[in-house]
């Protein structure tokens, strides 16, 4: 089973995308942005490595407008090194990837000039899975798109415009249940037809149910009789409701416990966990780290990242933790992830924040110039005061790791939340 996450990462410097508006994106400018994006997607590759976090969704954004304008330059051709050299590591560490076209590519739209584009975005996602190299496990995922008043009509649309798809682009397609207008049942319908696999998410199902009694794991079970040995392991989409905002809101963080509840009643071990949660790869540690036991050394490695992050929500917490860590024969993970998540649940009090902050500036103190120590401080008294949010203080902070080159705090949570 791997367990992964979508497109961007916390906490690891480097591995931002770039893009540009349309009135500046000439090709020079374009290349130099997809240049960038390579760089930075080789950055996440080799953190998801590192890492042991084997499933991984690439941005759309890597080749900016590349259904568009982008597609006119060769860039497959001009970057096959970069393109290579990722594909290697993926292969190598035998990390599966996906691509996840966003809400505008809609293949059952009534106007032939939408469909005629979502086939070009098509393209281009293949496109990058072949510039990397990868075979048709890694996927594109794709909803059914939208209703149109008439959900049966818009059902046989899209099987008729998937139909007419060149048979490279339905070789690497998967059909996913969606929160609105395609419940899981519309979904393996129409999969059932078009002999392409399907990936259940279940809080697209939560939100838009096939039916109130089926259960998640019979889903699962009825999702992975799609699945054919060409298309690799089964893959599902898991994500737990964010209780502050609309119903289908992905949560800021997993929740350990509840994760572990679904994880459990998963019917087979090597169906593949997209996690599609704020957090990113901060929630995908957690869950990989709660289901196997990787060494203390590994939590102590994720505890040096979380460390100041929990000092600021809570002193009480931050000193659970260490205590769990000081016995180098066990492996704690479930119960030390579940404290953090307990601490982060805590409103922030004004004194452990600025204790937070007070124990990060000491990497800088002892060197920073004068004016940078009148900043702080300053910057710091102004959040006390309440003219100010904590994260003035940390832009500080972070700008101040940067210039001195202190991985630690720039590999920390701390400086991003």
């Amino acid at each position: 089973m791997r367990i992964g996450y979508a497109c961007l990462a916390i906490a690891v410097p480097g591995s931002e995308m770039k893009s540009c508006t349309l009135k500046n994106a000439d090709r020079e400018r374009l290349l130099a942005l997809i240049e960038h994006n390579l760089d930075a997607l080789g950055r996440l590759i080799d953190y998801n490595i590192k890492n042991e976090i084997k499933l991984f969704r690439i941005s759309s954004d890597l080749i900016p407008f590349g259904s568009a304008i982008g597609a006119d330059i060769a860039w497959d051709h001009i970057f096959a090194e970069k393109f290579f050299e990722i594909g290697k590591k993926i292969k190598d560490s035998g990390m599966r990837i996906s691509m996840h076209p966003g809400q505008y590519t809609v293949l059952n739209s009534p106007k032939a000039i939408v469909v005629s584009a979502a086939e070009k975005d098509l393209e281009y996602h293949a496109k990058v899975l072949d510039a990397i190299g990868v075979d048709t496990e890694h996927k594109i995922v794709l909803h059914l798109g939208g209703a149109y008043g008439d959900k049966e009509d818009a059902k046989k649309r899209f099987i008729c415009h998937c139909r007419s798809l060149k048979p490279y682009l339905t070789a690497r397609l998967v059909l996913e249940n969606d929160d609105r207008s395609f419940n899981i049942s519309d979904v393996l319908e129409a999969a059932e037809k078009l002999k392409l696999p399907v990936i259940y998410d279940n809080l697209h199902n939560a939100v838009n149910r096939s039916d109130d009694v089926t259960s998640d794991s019979r889903w699962i079970k009825e999702c992975k009789s799609t699945w054919r040995e060409k298309d690799g392991p089964q893959k599902i989409h898991y994500s737990q409701q964010n209780t502050g905002k609309k119903s289908g809101a992905h949560s800021e963080t997993i929740k350990t416990e509840e994760f572990l509840d679904y994880y459990r009643d998963i019917p087979a071990k090597d169906t593949d966990i997209m996690l599609e949660v704020k957090d990113k790869n901060m929630s995908a540690l957690k869950c990989i780290n709660c289901v196997s036991k990787r060494g203390i050394k590994e939590l102590e490695q994720e505890w040096g990242r979380y460390k100041y992050l929990v000092m600021e929500h809570s002193q009480a917490g931050y000193q659970s933790v260490r205590n769990m860590l000081k016995d180098k024969n066990s492996y704690p993970a479930v119960a030390m992830y579940m404290s953090i998540e307990k601490s982060m649940d805590k409103k922030t009090e004004k004194g452990d924040a600025v204790n937070a902050a007070r124990h990060v500036w000491g990497y800088f103190k002892s060197r920073a110039s004068e004016n940078e120590k009148i900043r702080f401080e300053k910057t710091l008294k102004k959040f006390i005061s309440g003219d100010s949010q904590i994260k003035s203080v940390k832009n500080n902070l972070l700008n101040l790791s940067k210039k001195y080159g202190e991985d630690y705090l720039l590999q920390g949570y701390y400086l991003y939340k």
